[in-house]
């Protein structure tokens, strides 16, 4: 079975806009689990726009499933990693200017063998954010990493049908090939009720990270509806 991850991001988005107490990220979180979410994913960022560490800390010791840090690699969110220890941590790249993630991460940076392997050394599981490519893949085959989610923010952002189809045939060859490795597979970014079933019928993804259409949903049905009805579109 596909699992699914939630984001709750923009939950913690709307509290931050009046500088509150509520909607309780946490909240979220246990409402998610309850309905069907196998894990809770957050983004911790430099600007602290939305997740604070409050949060992080607070999620670590309440929820009951697995607890998802995306983070960029900067010795900070390295330190609160291996302090808090979550149980997954997603590389990403980050921008201050950007409004969500904008692609995958450069596995060409300085050092970066050298920091995936501290987080390792710390009993923490490593997943990178990346680009369906290939020549990616083979690099973070040799980080030794134990999953790999695939961009799937240009599939969900295309319009026309070639563009779609050209798309999805990028993130097959690289979930073949990640699978291939032996390493997780995972797919996130701009997914939601529509454009998720295709990939499903890969039968190759094993795990999706959703957060925006959910929370969008969830506005007009409930959080627990829209966690549930995809978590059943995952498994058909």
């Amino acid at each position: 079975m596909a699992e699914l991850g939630i984001n709750i991001d923009h939950i913690a988005t709307l509290r931050q806009a009046r500088m509150s107490i509520e909607p309780e990220p946490l909240y979220a979180a246990l409402i998610a689990e309850q309905n069907g979410a196998d894990q809770i994913t957050i983004h911790l960022r430099e600007d602290r726009r939305h997740i604070q560490l409050r949060d992080l800390k607070l999620l670590k010791d309440v929820i009951q499933t697995r607890l998802n840090l995306e983070m960029a690699l900067t010795t900070e969110a390295i330190a609160i990693a291996k302090s808090v220890k979550p149980h997954t941590v997603t590389l990403v790249p980050e921008r201050k200017e950007e409004l969500t993630t904008e692609g995958g991460l450069n596995l060409n940076l300085k050092n970066i063998d050298e920091k995936i392997k501290d987080l390792q050394d710390a009993g923490l599981e490593v997943s990178l954010f990346l680009e369906p490519d290939l020549e990616m893949i083979r690099i973070a085959d040799r980080l030794k990493v134990s999953a790999i989610e695939i961009h799937t923010g240009i599939y969900a952002g295309s319009k026309t049908a070639e563009d779609i189809e050209l798309q999805f045939s990028r993130i097959a060859k690289a979930a073949k090939a990640i699978k291939s490795a032996g390493i997780r597979v995972v797919a996130g970014h701009g997914l939601n009720y529509h454009n998720v079933t295709r990939l499903v019928e890969l039968e190759l993804i094993e795990e999706y990270n959703i957060g925006h259409s959910i929370v969008s949903r969830a506005v007009f049905t409930g959080l627990a509806e829209a966690v549930s009805t995809m978590k059943k579109l995952l498994n058909p």
